[in-house]
């Protein structure tokens, strides 16, 4: 793997800030945002008088717990400005998801919260090893979406080289990767793959690039995906979280230590919740992410249920930064499937069929219903070797993998294996699931 050019900190004074001076911080910005969202967001003094509780009650950072949640479907309710805590005038850019189960959720953002974003994403690229001779290349979606410009913006606050390639016209990409001497990538873990592929069909190998690391988010993805970014692109790859309604890219990021994302606390308060019972969970137990934004101007959410399900640790880093760390997302609550009574997560899948030779990194849950009985086919592509390969040996691999999914999992998988390249390609975040159940 090549060398990779470390910078530690971006602002080290905030990432590597003492616990009890980052909780005095963190209370008095909660208590700001929630004077704010009363006074100025009608859903919010709602919200916040139907449970009794104003910004005076809160005394101490374990009072976030007597909040209201808020969920994406406020924002849809809400559609489209009406959970803005300011007036249009101070609202500098608007992003909005696809809009494609309904109305989209929109988001604002003041001049001060594009600053702030600014900041977040380049303390981000600074903990993945980014400085200001770095060339990124940055293949995340411009436009609605919050990916493209989040990245572009805090690579251009550290001083770094933009290359703005935003999705597709993968070849192209692939080009200017050579010619323009790219060191960090920046685009989701399947798209970087499929830039794998482009770069071999282009006769293109990892030694004939300056590519050193990636970041790598906007989708779950498994340690056994991780590996198979590193080992085949020959760089260090980086998980970054964020998620449109809270700011975008930037809310947290992996450090060289690999030992979960560090979260930006002293802009989000991180909880874990069951997603059931709504009950907070202790710290290490696997949950539902909810976050509280505290430093945003145009659209501070409290309380905000991700649907994205991690464990938080708060015990300090080998890097030295005290903030919070979340774990590899396992998935979504809304992307999980309950097979025959199992919840399946596409990243269960993913993490037993890298540990298997031959498989590519290419996968797609098929869940249909037989009658009365819920059936999961997983088809897999396999190597062009394999594939190629006699019957008897397909019919090997098949059965290997049907038996250690069926093992980890605990229910009865179909197993199809299929040429190389023949199941879809994503741009974007790839699809991994399709249900024809009528549930």
């Amino acid at each position: 793997m090549k060398e990779v050019e470390l910078m530690l900190y971006w602002d080290k004074e905030k990432e590597c800030m003492p616990r009890e001076e980052l909780e005095k911080l963190q209370l008095r910005r909660l208590k700001e945002t929630v004077f704010k969202t009363y006074a100025f967001v009608p859903t919010y003094k709602e919200k916040l008088s139907q449970a009794g509780i104003t910004a005076e009650d809160i005394r101490s950072l374990d009072d976030l717990k007597q909040l209201p949640f808020t969920t994406k479907q406020d924002l849809r309710d809400n559609y489209p400005f009406n959970l803005f805590a300011v007036p249009m005038s101070e609202v500098v850019r608007i992003h909005s998801s696809s809009g494609t189960t309904g109305k989209p959720t929109v988001v604002g953002y003041t001049k001060k919260d594009i600053d702030l974003w600014a900041e977040l994403m380049a303390r981000a690229l600074t903990t993945a090893g980014a400085t200001k001779n770095a060339v990124i290349q940055n293949s995340y979606g411009y436009g609605l979406f919050t990916g493209g410009l989040g990245i572009h913006y805090g690579a251009e606050r550290i001083g770094a080289s933009v290359i703005p390639t935003s999705g597709g016209n993968t070849r192209r990409q692939v080009m200017l990767m050579q010619d323009f001497g790219t060191t960090l990538l920046t685009c989701t873990p399947s798209y970087s793959l499929f830039m794998y592929e482009a770069m071999l069909e282009a006769g293109i190998e990892p030694n004939d690039l300056k590519l050193k690391a990636g970041v790598f988010g906007a989708e779950p993805w498994s340690e056994s995906m991780r590996r198979e970014i590193e080992n085949k692109l020959e760089i260090d790859a980086y998980d970054i979280y964020g998620l449109s309604e809270i700011i975008g890219p930037g809310v947290a990021i992996e450090c060289s230590c690999k030992n979960g994302l560090h979260i930006a606390e002293d802009h989000f308060l991180a909880e874990i919740i069951d997603p059931i019972t709504e009950e907070v969970l202790p710290d290490g137990c696997p949950g539902e992410l909810v976050i509280t934004s505290i430093t945003k101007e145009a659209l501070p959410l409290i309380r905000y249920r991700t649907r994205d399900l991690t464990t938080l640790e708060r015990t300090r880093c080998d890097c030295g930064r005290t903030l919070v760390r979340m774990q590899k997302v396992l998935g979504r609550s809304d992307d999980m499937v309950i097979i025959r009574g199992v919840n399946v997560f596409p990243s269960m899948v993913e993490s037993v069929l890298l540990n298997i030779p031959g498989v590519e990194p290419h996968y797609l849950l098929i869940v249909d219903r037989k009658g009365n009985l819920d059936q999961l086919e997983v088809q897999v592509e396999v190597s062009e070797r394999l594939f190629s390969d006699e019957v008897r040996k397909l019919e090997e691999l098949g059965g290997l993998i049907r038996k250690d999914l069926e093992s980890n999992l605990g229910i009865g998988v179909k197993v199809r294996l299929v040429e190389p390249k023949s199941i879809p390609r994503s741009e974007g975040k790839a699809q991994r699931v399709i249900d024809k159940r009528n549930v």
